[in-house]
C-alpha cells in the first residue's frame, strides 16, 4: 500500500523545487512514479487593445514569458527527479491549470500542490489553486508551504479528527504515511460524546492501531472558536511535519466556501498539509 502515482504541479515559482523534492522522497519510499505537470496558461488579450502591431508585441511578450516559465519548471523537475534515478515523466499542457490538474488527478494516488505565495504576479498560478484542487480531486492532496518544508513529511503526523466523512477520507488518504510514521497524534478539539462515550477518539485510535499505526490521542479545546489556531499550536508543540485533515465546504458560482479551520491552515500553514474532501 502506498502512493504509486504522484502528480506534482510544477510552475515557475520558487516552491516547485520543494514540492518535487517531497515527491521524489515519497516515490523512493513507496516505489512510486512522479508525474511533473506544467500548464502553459492561455494568452489573454486586453479588451482595450486593437489588432495590429500592439497585439503582435503583446503576444511576443507572452510567448517569451511562457517559454521562460516552462524552462524553469523543466529544470526543477530534471534536478529533483530526472537526475536522481526516480521513476518519472514530464508533461506540458496548454490550458487552465485548475481544470487540467483536477482532470489529471483522477488517475493519481496523490496530488502535490503549493500554498499560494504572497505578492505573486498576476500571471502566476491562481492563488486559490490549492483550495480548488483540494475540493475537486478524487484523491488526497498534499499542500506544501510556499517556503518549503524543513524536513520530509511523515515522521510525526497529526490527524485532525472530528468524526466527519471528510476526516475519514483524509485519514484513509494518509494511511500509508500514518503507518510508516514514528508517531501519529489524533487531535480532537472540543470533543463531543459519541460512539466512544467518555473517551472521544478511542474508536479511531483503535482503527489506526489495527493498521499498525503508533497512535496517541490528544483532546483539546478551542477558545473563541479558533480551531485552526489550536491545530497550528499543537503542531508546533509536537514538532509535527505533516498535518492531516478533512476539508469541507461547497462551490457556488466557482466561489469556494471553506470551514474556518481549513481557511486558517491554508493561509498560515507551518508544515505540509494533507487534505481530502
Amino acid at each position: 500500500m502506498g502512493y504509486k502515482t504522484i502528480l506534482v504541479h510544477c510552475d515557475a515559482s520558487r516552491g516547485t523545487a520543494g514540492r518535487l523534492r517531497i515527491a521524489a522522497d515519497l516515490a523512493d519510499r513507496f516505489g512510486g512514479h512522479v508525474i511533473g505537470l506544467h500548464v502553459r496558461h492561455a494568452f489573454q488579450a486586453p479588451a482595450f487593445t486593437d489588432a495590429g502591431p500592439a497585439m503582435d508585441s503583446l503576444y511576443r511578450s507572452y510567448e517569451t514569458a511562457v517559454k521562460a516559465e516552462e524552462a524553469m519548471a523543466t529544470a526543477a523537475f530534471r534536478d529533483a527527479v530526472g537526475n536522481q534515478g526516480i521513476s518519472g515523466e514530464w508533461r506540458v499542457v496548454d490550458g487552465y491549470v485548475d481544470e487540467i490538474l483536477a482532470a489529471e488527478a483522477r488517475v493519481a494516488d496523490l496530488v502535490i500542490v503549493g500554498q499560494a505565495e504572497p505578492d505573486s504576479p498576476p500571471t502566476a498560478t491562481p492563488v486559490d489553486l490549492a483550495e480548488d484542487i483540494a475540493m475537486a480531486a478524487e484523491c488526497p492532496v498534499l499542500i506544501v508551504p510556499y517556503i518549503g518544508a524543513a524536513k520530509p513529511p511523515g515522521k510525526t503526523v497529526m490527524l485532525c479528527w472530528n468524526d466527519s466523512r471528510e476526516a475519514k477520507h483524509a485519514a484513509v488518504g494518509a494511511l500509508p504515511l500514518l503507518m510508516a510514521a514514528d508517531k501519529a497524534i489524533v487531535l480532537i478539539i472540543d470533543p463531543k460524546v459519541g460512539r466512544d462515550r467518555e473517551e472521544p477518539g478511542a474508536d479511531v485510535a483503535i482503527w489506526l492501531a489495527r493498521h499498525g499505526v503508533k497512535v496517541a490521542v490528544q483532546r483539546d479545546t478551542a477558545a473563541d472558536s479558533d480551531v485552526g489556531g489550536v491545530i497550528l499550536s499543537r503542531a508546533a508543540d509536537h514538532d509535527v511535519d505533516l498535518i492531516v485533515m478533512g476539508i469541507y465546504g461547497h462551490s457556488r458560482m466557482r466561489e469556494r466556501v471553506l470551514g474556518g479551520a481549513s481557511r486558517t491552515l491554508l493561509a498560515s500553514m507551518t508544515a505540509p498539509l494533507l487534505v481530502a474532501h
